[in-house]
């Protein structure tokens, strides 16, 4: 899932950079959420806590309220993955910009061939996002980053009300729900039980017959309904 976070004060704008979107994401398979705001208020700010998964910003320099530098600098104090890409009628702000140390992505100018330069950001955007391989989420207080490439599977342990992330070295056990979870993995992770993704880039077999699952490290699993097994193409 890629959530779209747009915010300028000029409606013409903020539906310029929506269509877009939707033009570039019609040919991808993947989810995505646009998020629309005319002014940094207090939605707007509750969207940056939120622990939304890759988040890209379209930040107007310039609201009625607040600047979109300073909502820039307040991404930054809890989140370095989010891409930031400004907007702006101001072309001379840009080297203020490149000295702030704000990691944005780029900085487009409202005046100048603006619907192609949007239009290569978001497709930069989403080419950055798909490069980060991690999930990355907050339980208890706790910031977990996992790289995907070191999960096995994702289980539900009924009992205890945790969902089960095993690694190869490590099992965490969190208070996040696995569909929250399962909705920011990649399509190598495929439902083997109605409680079970597995990372079918890890997986070495698959028994049908057992209903058994075996990973590259040798851990076995036998989380293999009989209503998932037939959709695994192996």
């Amino acid at each position: 899932m890629i959530n779209f976070i747009v915010c300028d004060d000029f409606v013409s704008i903020t539906e310029k950079v929506t269509l877009l979107i939707d033009k570039v994401m019609m040919k991808n398979k993947i989810a995505y959420k646009k998020h629309i705001f005319h002014d940094y208020d207090e939605q707007f700010r509750k969207v940056v806590k939120e622990e939304l998964p890759n988040k890209i910003y379209f930040l107007d320099i310039e609201t009625k309220s607040a600047s979109g530098i300073e909502m820039a600098r307040l991404i930054r104090k809890t989140d370095i993955n989010s891409i930031i890409i400004f907007m702006t009628i101001h072309e001379d702000l840009g080297s203020i910009l490149l000295h702030d140390e704000l990691m944005f992505l780029t900085f487009i100018s409202k005046f100048d061939n603006f619907n192609t330069r949007i239009d290569s950001a978001i497709k930069k955007a989403i080419k950055i996002v798909g490069e980060h391989k991690n999930i990355r989420f907050t339980d208890k207080g706790i910031i977990y980053t996992i790289p995907l490439d070191n999960i096995l599977y994702i289980t539900t342990i009924t009992s205890e009300r945790k969902t089960l992330i095993v690694t190869d070295n490590i099992r965490f056990k969190v208070g996040i729900s696995l569909s929250d979870i399962t909705s920011n993995l990649t399509d190598n992770f495929k439902q083997t039980h109605r409680a079970c993704f597995i990372n079918m880039n890890r997986t070495t077999k698959i028994d049908r017959r057992k209903k058994e699952i075996i990973f590259d490290n040798s851990e076995k699993i036998d989380l293999l309904s009989s209503k998932y097994k037939k959709e695994i193409v192996w």
